[in-house]
């Protein structure tokens, strides 16, 4: 298992370290308009939740990027991303094809599997959390939450605006704590009911309002496992674009050695040593138990304990 420091560690995480100027307070309302006719502007395309890709074999680099006339899209869903290093405006949208019947040489993959198969890499994978986690935003506050009215898209995408009352609504993140629960040489990990087989991963939880990122740690983990908590640090975060989450790792120190878990949140939770977790990251564990996948905060996390850099 290769080791890293905590700074290039931190590079690993997926969808991090995006690098376009997203430009929310220099936006005009014809932003959107503008970038579209822009022969150098190119689009992230979205499936429903799954992100459009152009097939590995037809040997294009960013193989995610299409110009606007590549594929035909819904102008509504059009959202203004800002410029990529180059100036470029870069945007996403909402392909109209029947993802049943793909055009030749495209491919649809959700952002999991984006990230479990390798098919973006880097700084792209910052840009793509931040279009997805936006696309799905806008999908889900079509109407005002004030009055119930339609809304539309303002600024190009920054936020939504209603003309029946007034209101404006931004789009958010969700924040969640993850937290590496240690006591000693162990650390305290579980699964759920949902994960692949053998996966066990850090407890996590949403934060709730009112809350400190500490208070959160303290309530899922004990909700959970019946582990009370004392001290919490914060390590690192990532965005997590499913739907729009931002995951907040955290190190926490158990007080107690005994388990209580609750039985419909985790299937599993146990204690496991510092040797088995370098197991379970290079696969060889003795019982079969995996980590999370590469990429994921909480396999992050496991493997800052695991060889002492967390």
């Amino acid at each position: 298992m290769t080791q890293h420091s905590s700074g290039a560690r931190a590079q690993l995480l997926a969808f991090t370290g995006g690098t376009l100027d997203r430009q929310s307070e220099k936006r005009g309302e014809d932003c959107i308009v503008a970038a579209l006719d822009d022969p150098a502007a190119r689009v992230l395309m979205f499936s429903g939740n799954k992100l459009v890709l152009r097939d590995a074999a037809s040997g294009d680099n960013g193989q995610e990027l299409f110009a606007a006339s590549d594929i035909a899209f819904d102008p509504a869903s059009a959202l203004y991303l800002g410029r990529d290093a180059a100036g470029a405006p870069r945007l996403a949208a909402q392909a109209v094809f029947d993802p049943d019947a793909l055009p030749s040489g495209l491919r649809l993959t959700d952002l999991r599997g984006l990230i479990a198969q390798g098919l973006v890499t880097g700084p792209a994978l910052g840009d793509i959390a931040y279009a997805a986690a936006l696309m799905n935003w806008h999908r889900a506050n079509r109407f005002c939450a004030r009055c119930g009215h339609a809304n539309d898209i303002r600024a190009g995408g920054a936020k939504r605006g209603c003309p029946n009352c007034g209101a404006e609504h931004f789009p958010r993140n969700d924040p969640v704590a993850i937290m590496l629960v240690t006591r000693g040489d162990r650390c305290l990990l579980g699964r759920g009911p949902h994960f692949p087989p053998g996966m066990v991963s850090c407890l996590a939880g949403f934060i709730e309002p009112g809350e400190t990122i500490e208070d959160a740690v303290r309530r899922e983990t004990f909700e959970e496992s019946g582990i009370p908590v004392g001290a919490v640090r914060y390590l690192s975060s990532q965005p997590w674009p499913m739907p729009h989450s931002l995951m907040i790792g955290c190190a926490a120190e158990a007080l107690t050695d005994d388990i209580n878990h609750d039985a419909e949140e985790l299937e599993l939770c146990r204690w496991f040593t510092r040797d088995e977790v370098r197991a379970m990251l290079a696969g060889t564990h003795g019982e079969g138990f995996t980590a999370p996948m590469h990429g994921a905060i909480a396999r992050h996390l496991m493997e800052g304990w695991a060889f002492g850099q967390a």
